[in-house]
C-alpha cells in the first residue's frame, strides 16, 4: 500500500467519528501522524494507536562558550542538575511521575564527571566539554561522528526495548548559545534574531552573547550540516541528532521539546528529511530562535506555556494530548457505530 492510500484511509477514519470534521484541530493530525508512522511500521492501516513505555532521554553536555559568562550560572551546575536528575527532584521528574514518563539522562560530556551509578544513567561522553566556539572549532569532525553513533545507538536500543514515543530533553549550560549559533550558522537568519535571553541574562550579556555567537558563526559559511555542528554544536545537540536520526530510521515518533532540541531536529531534518515525519512539537517556547526553528520546520507546536526550562520538561507536557489523541483515534464511535444520522 502507498502512503497516500494510508493517509486517506486513517483520514476517513477521523472523519467518521461523531464530531463535525475538523472539530478535534490539533488533535485530528496528532492522531494522524501517530497512525501513519505505525501503520507504515505494520504495512497496514492501523485502527488502533499504541503508546508503549513513552521515555524521555536528557543528554547533558558542557559548553566552553560559557567561560565567556552568557549564562547566569557557573558549568558546575550542569553536574549539580545531573545529580538532582538521578535523585528525582527536578522539574522533568515531577512531570515525567505525574505522565507515566521514563526517564534516562546522558552523560555527553560534562566538565565534572558523575561517578554514581544509577540504572537509568549512561555515560557516553565525547570530552570533558566543548572547546569554545567563538574562538574555534567546538569539536572536531569525529567528536561529531562519534557522537551521532552514539545517540543513534542509544536510542535504538531504548526502541528495540519496547518503547515506540520518545522524547529528547537537554542540560547544559550555555546551550542557548550552540543552538542560537546552530540555527544563524545554517538558516542564514542573523545572529541577533536567534539569541535569546538564555535563563534570563541582562542586557550587557545578551550584547556580548550576539557578538560571541556572531564569531563563531562567520566561519560556518560554506560549511556542511555536519561541519557546522563541529564548528557551534554541543555534545548533546549532536548525540541529539544521532537519537532523531534512529527514531526516524526505526518509525518511531519523537515528541519535540524546546529551543535546543528543536535545533538538534531541525540539523537532523537537513541530514534526512525523513526525520520531520516523525516529528511531532510539543510547545512554543519563551526563547527567541524557537519560532525561527518552528518555522523552519513548518511546525505547529501543540502548547504554549512561555516555558524555557529544558530537559524535555514541554515534551512531557504534552504526553495528555498524546494519550487523547490516540484515545479519540482507538474507541470514539463512528456515526454509524451510534446510530447517529446527520443529513
Amino acid at each position: 500500500m502507498s502512503n497516500q492510500i494510508f493517509s486517506d484511509a486513517i483520514w476517513h477514519r477521523i472523519n467518521q467519528k461523531t464530531k463535525p470534521v475538523g472539530a478535534l484541530g490539533q488533535l485530528e493530525t496528532v492522531a494522524h501522524q501517530l497512525a501513519m508512522i505505525q501503520s507504515e511500521q505494520l504495512g497496514d492501516v492501523v485502527t488502533k494507536v499504541k503508546v508503549n513505555k513513552p521515555t524521555v532521554v536528557v543528554f547533558a553536555g558542557d559548553h566552553g562558550i560559557a567561560d565567556e559568562g552568557v549564562s547566569i550560572a557557573p558549568s558546575a551546575v550542569t553536574q549539580q542538575m545531573v545529580l538532582n536528575f538521578l535523585a528525582g527532584g527536578a522539574a522533568i521528574n515531577c512531570f515525567c511521575r505525574v505522565n507515566d514518563v521514563a526517564l534516562k539522562v546522558v552523560d555527553t560530556g560534562i566538565l565534572l564527571p558523575v561517578e554514581q551509578a544509577h540504572d537509568d544513567f549512561v555515560v557516553q561522553r565525547l570530552g570533558d566539554r566543548t572547546e569554545n566556539f567563538a574562538n574555534q572549532a567546538a569539536m572536531t569532525e569525529q567528536q561529531v561522528e562519534e557522537g551521532l553513533k552514539l545517540g543513534k545507538s542509544l536510542v535504538s536500543s531504548i526502541i528495540h526495548d519496547g518503547c515506540n514515543l520518545i522524547m529528547f530533553g537537554e542540560m547544559g549550560i550555555g546551550n542557548t548559545s550552540s543552538a542560537a549559533a546552530i540555527l544563524s550558522a545554517l538558516s542564514k537568519r542573523k545572529p541577533a534574531d536567534c539569541v535569546g535571553r538564555g535563563t534570563g541574562i541582562s542586557d550587557e550579556q545578551w550584547a556580548k552573547k550576539v557578538q560571541l555567537v556572531e564569531q563563531g558563526v562567520s566561519r560556518c559559511y560554506g560549511l556542511s550540516v555536519t561541519e557546522t555542528l563541529a564548528q557551534v554544536g554541543g555534545f548533546e545537540i549532536v548525540q541529539m541528532v544521532g537519537g532523531f536520526l534512529a527514531a526516524a530510521e526505526n518509525k518511531t515518533p519523537v515528541l519535540v521539546d524546546g529551543f535546543i532540541v528543536t535545533a538538534a531536529a531541525y540539523v537532523a531534518a537537513l541530514i534526512n528529511p525523513a526525520c520531520r515525519d516523525v516529528m511531532i512539537f510539543a510547545h512554543q517556547s519563551h526563547e527567541t530562535g524557537h519560532q525561527y526553528l518552528l518555522q523552519e520546520l513548518d511546525a505547529e507546536p501543540l502548547l504554549d506555556l512561555s516555558l524555557r526550562l529544558g530537559e524535555g520538561t514541554g515534551a512531557v507536557l504534552a504526553m495528555p494530548l498524546i494519550r487523547a489523541a490516540a484515545e479519540f483515534y482507538n474507541n470514539m464511535a463512528s456515526f454509524e457505530e451510534a446510530g447517529v444520522v446527520v443529513d
